[in-house]
């Protein structure tokens, strides 16, 4: 993966437009690699009256009804309108190529039929907004249930109540982290000023990657942090992602992929390091099949792999894409793996025969860097770097759509485990936010003849 970060992204159409009425907004516009000084931004910028800013800046379902941008965008003092924004955007946009191939290919695309909708918007704060540390990283948002929220602002780590409407800092990554407990045969250390590039939370326990190869582990009910540790200390160490996820045996582990082409598997008891795999390119992203038996495995190659997850061995090779992958999920089912890939596109593999994909579905702009199934498997979301999430319905073959249209870099997707709501980090200076959309039902009543 590129070395780059990308805090600071460039107004697109300052050459266009008279912006001054966007003088501090910086919609992305496009995925090229840029430097930033991760010392710019502060340690903490939670010091604002939450309830004082929380009447302008917010929007709700109704607000947005009566004709508010959700993401509170003043469209109507700007020198051109939303559409035509839009327009610019579509054209000017960069999508991010590491191999320059043909994309002949995509063609072959799946025809998906779009307009529908699944998911409501909600409610949208920028009392807590999402950024980002690497332009290729998008997992910096997790949500454990329909009103709880984790997600990475600047050097901290946020829980955003969407019950009570208020942030919170969990963890503050700026300052030196001493782990609370010492466990036989880890590799403990203390770290401090840590850049997060990647993180996850379940059942209790947040395992987040860092940008010099760190590991932090916290249980979510417990204050201070129960394990940290550099786990490779190489100059190209990013922690690229990391899941928490069952052994067949119960037990929890979690599982680190890193840009020193190493996939590491911890004990999240004694947080030793149990197992890890070698594979011959920096690996991006990894996930575990529903059974815990199969571990999906992607990075700077445009083949995917399938391994024993108890042994490292591949098993399966997939071949498609045409760049080099970053996101990755498993239907709850067990036998569809989607990834996500920088050639613009997801594509879905049945386990049962992986010769090739069973369908390709693409976005508008940009790689899909993150996917996301509901635990009923139902819908799948795929986001792009920035602009546009897609939401498919799985029992329609994905042959349905939703498209959220927005403005601004994506974080992270999660859908709360109860299927009720997707939450959407977006990460802009000016309109970086937490947007919430509700899941739609049809309730059919029955006519009875009195």
């Amino acid at each position: 993966m590129a070395l780059s970060q990308n805090q600071e992204l460039e107004y697109m159409v300052d050459e266009y437009y008279d912006t001054t009425d966007f003088d501090d907004s910086t919609f992305g516009d496009d995925e090229s690699p840029r430097s930033t000084d991760p010392d710019v931004s502060a340690d903490s910028d939670f010091e604002d009256d939450f309830e004082v800013r929380k009447s302008k800046l917010d929007t709700s379902a109704i607000e947005a009804r009566n004709g508010k941008d959700i993401q509170g965008i003043p469209w109507e003092r700007l020198n051109f309108t939303r559409d035509k924004y839009r327009e610019t955007r579509l054209k000017q946009y960069k999508n991010y190529e590491s191999l320059s191939r043909s994309r002949e290919d995509l063609e072959k695309c799946k025809e998906v039929g779009k307009g529908h909708s699944f998911y409501d918007f909600q409610f949208n704060t920028r009392l807590v907004k999402s950024t980002i540390v690497h332009f290729q990283l998008r997992n910096l948002l997790w949500s454990t249930s329909k009103h709880d929220v984790y997600l990475m602002q600047n050097y901290s780590v946020m829980h955003w109540s969407s019950l009570l409407g208020k942030g919170e800092e969990v963890l503050n990554v700026a300052r030196p982290l001493a782990p609370t407990m010492k466990y036989p045969g880890s590799a403990s250390q203390a770290l401090s000023r840590v850049q997060i590039s990647t993180m996850a939370v379940r059942d209790g326990l947040m395992a987040a990657g860092g940008f010099q190869g760190e590991l932090i582990c916290k249980y979510l009910n417990q204050p201070g942090v129960v394990f940290a540790t550099k786990i490779s200390n190489g100059e190209n160490a990013i922690t690229n992602a990391v899941d928490i996820s069952y052994s067949p045996t119960g037990s929890m582990r979690v599982i680190t992929a890193n840009n020193d082409q190493q996939v590491r598997i911890f004990d999240a008891k004694s947080f030793v390091c149990t197992n890890h795999y070698a594979f011959p390119w920096s690996v991006n992203n990894t996930s575990v099949s529903p059974d815990d038996k199969l571990l999906a495995i992607l990075g700077d190659s445009p083949e995917c792999l399938l391994a024993d997850a108890q042994s490292g061995k591949v098993v399966s090779n997939l071949k498609g894409h045409l760049d080099y992958s970053f996101s990755s999920a498993w239907h709850p089912d067990g036998r569809i793996l989607a990834t996500g890939n920088q050639d613009t596109t997801c594509r879905l593999w049945d386990i049962r025969n992986t010769s090739q994909s069973i369908a390709v579905l693409k976005g508008r702009m940009g790689a899909i860097r993150a996917i996301k199934f509901t635990s009923d498997g139902r819908f799948m979301a795929m986001a792009e770097p920035a602009d546009f999430v897609h939401i498919f319905d799985t029992q329609s073959d994905y042959g349905t759509c939703q498209e959220i249209d927005l403005f601004g870099e994506i974080a992270g997707i999660s859908f709360s485990p109860d299927t009720e709501a997707l939450f959407i980090g977006v990460a802009d200076r000016t309109y970086g936010s937490l947007l919430e959309f509700n899941r739609k039902h049809y309730h059919h009543y029955l006519d009875y003849v009195l």
